[in-house]
């Protein structure tokens, strides 16, 4: 199985983390997969669960930040009227209560999990990932 092979054991020395998060940020502008890189590469890098994850998170926030910045000025500023018509400000308002309330379940179902679960766990959503690549369904 994938969690016995020598490549699941492979860790990272702390000095690559800044050229791995610039090839995995790279590759994943490039096929729009930034997180699944970066799960890949961090779960390797050492870190323990709490660091692995506030990582992930502040990685997570500063990418959709800057993303949803230049995409909302750039929508906003052809479709200001769409938003306003068609109750835009309804689905912004949907998605902020539905991010609340992942992170607020999540921050309770972390506590029970260890490192190498979570692992195991970005080992397995990114085989069903590559697999939904192959397949053409992503």
């Amino acid at each position: 199985m994938l969690y016995t092979s020598p490549a699941f054991a492979l860790e990272f020395d702390p000095r690559w983390l800044v050229p791995g998060g610039a090839v995995s940020g790279f590759f994943g502008g490039l096929s729009g997969h930034q997180g699944a890189l970066r799960a890949a590469f961090l779960a390797r890098s050492g870190l323990d669960r709490d660091a692995f994850l506030g990582t992930s998170v502040l990685c997570a926030c500063l990418v959709d930040a800057a993303r949803l910045t230049v995409y909302g000025a750039t929508f906003l500023g052809r479709h200001v009227d769409a938003v306003s018509s068609t109750n835009g400000g309804g689905l912004v308002v949907a998605a902020c209560v539905c991010a609340f309330a992942g992170s607020f379940v999540g921050t309770r179902l972390v506590r029970k999990v260890t490192l190498r679960v979570l692992q195991r766990c970005v080992a397995a959503g990114l085989l069903l990932l590559a697999a939904a690549v192959a397949t053409g369904l992503v």
